[in-house]
């Protein structure tokens, strides 16, 4: 195993702060059959990576892919390189919509006062934008809209923070959220840096799509990497930028040094035409 340093370099979207062994990112890719991969491919994704997971399929490290999402999904839709991005599925607000969020607080299988902080925190970042969504932290799961949940302890082991999905053909936002449990106290975050991580998640959530998706390079470094349109759609959103930039920090880029994010610009752009 790897520990890629903090500020060092690039750390991916789910923000892999240790990198798995090759021999580990090939047993996880043995395990999903051939007809998915196929699937995936002809859809536009990138599969390189995949893993099989409780939900259906983890791809880019953050992005849950459902199986019955792999049933109704359409074709691959080519656009051009661009800015901020969103899915063709939004969450319905009728003018005006309250989404709820639990997580649950303390022990085995709950978050530490710092990680409850931090998604406060993201939470009190997308009211102050004034949209057509909020969002309310809720003290039990039944009935939330998303629910916060840790992610398997492997999954923690090997540095993968989260992983979320987009909303539903029905106009929900995806219901859940996984996220490590160890953002404080294994990686030392601030409040602020676990905030980012976390409204990045809920980002995907409410059908954001990352940044820079058309070349992770641009966070990430490395060989370019299109995550594709895979039939979610990738589409631009107006008012925002062409070519997304390191510089720009925007929190939904692929990759991130785990420090804070705060909204720019053209987030507050994006966040605000599509809400």
């Amino acid at each position: 195993m790897k520990m890629y340093k903090l500020f060092g370099a690039a750390i991916v979207a789910s923000m892999m702060l240790i990198s798995c062994s090759e021999e580990e990112a090939s047993t996880n890719a043995s395990s999903v059959p051939e007809t998915v991969i196929t699937k995936l491919k002809a859809m536009g994704f990138n599969p390189d990576g995949i893993q099989k997971v409780d939900e259906g399929y983890r791809i880019e490290r953050d992005i849950i892919i459902t199986e019955e999402f792999l049933e109704h999904a359409g074709a691959e839709q080519v656009v051009p390189d661009l800015e901020q991005y969103s899915t063709n599925n939004l969450v319905s607000t009728g003018g005006s919509r309250l989404i709820t969020l639990y997580a649950p607080v303390g022990g085995r299988k709950g978050y530490s006062a710092g990680m409850i902080a931090g998604l406060d925190l993201a939470i009190a970042r997308y009211n102050a934008q004034n949209l057509e969504i909020s969002f309310q932290r809720v003290t039990s799961s039944a009935g939330a809209d998303i629910v916060m949940t840790r992610l398997a302890k492997g999954d923690e082991r090997r540095g993968i923070l989260g992983s979320a999905g987009f909303p539903t053909a029905g106009g929900d936002p995806y219901g859940e959220i996984k996220m490590s449990g160890i953002l404080e106290s294994s990686y030392g975050l601030s409040t602020e840096g676990i905030a980012t991580i976390i409204a990045h998640e809920m980002g995907h959530c409410i059908g954001l799509r990352h940044t820079d998706y058309f070349n992770r390079a641009i966070s990430c470094g490395g060989s370019a990497s299109n995550e594709g349109d895979g039939g979610v759609g990738a589409n631009h959103i107006p008012g925002t930028p062409t070519g997304a930039t390191l510089n720009a920090q925007s929190y939904m880029l692929s990759c991130t040094d785990g420090s804070d994010r705060p909204f720019n610009n053209d987030d507050r752009t994006a966040l605000g035409y599509l809400y």
